[in-house]
């Protein structure tokens, strides 16, 4: 029951991406005997109006999307938890995602940690205007004044 089905309309059949899902579905299955495969940006279908990016959808195909990328944050913050990364989101957003400072926190006293390449934990006092990584934790700690 794919025939003439695009991806949108079969994402919009499933219920939607969700608050969890990714902005990108892959699309995997095969065209003219050969293995497919196709990265598609789910908000371009729809904003960017890239028409090209929403393909036939095949018998057999799989339409895939993961989960989102998060970041965590606590401390000295009005809301801590873990929140859907933004595109291009950088720690300033992340903080005003998290609601904000306390009235005893100090965006001085804040550490980013970050696992690097080698699965090691580093800890650094980050920019307020570096972009965020998924799975990064940043911590907000009271203003020593």
């Amino acid at each position: 029951q794919t025939v003439n089905t695009r991806v949108s309309e079969l994402l919009a059949m499933a219920g939607g991406i969700g608050a969890t899902g990714a902005d990108v579905a892959i699309l995997t299955g095969e065209r003219a005997g050969k293995p497919y495969r196709k990265e598609i940006d789910i908000p371009a279908l729809f904003v960017g109006k890239k028409l090209d990016q929403d393909v036939t959808v095949e018998p057999g195909d799989v339409i895939y999307v993961q989960r989102a990328p998060v970041f965590y944050i606590y401390g000295e913050v009005q809301a801590p938890g873990a929140y859907k990364i933004q595109r291009d989101m950088t720690v300033r957003q992340a903080l005003a995602q998290g609601g904000g400072l306390t009235p005893r926190g100090s965006d001085r006293r804040l550490e980013l940690h970050r696992r690097g390449p080698d699965g090691k934990l580093a800890v650094k006092k980050p920019k307020l205007d570096e972009p965020v990584q998924a799975d990064d934790v940043l911590q907000i700690r009271e203003s020593l004044f």
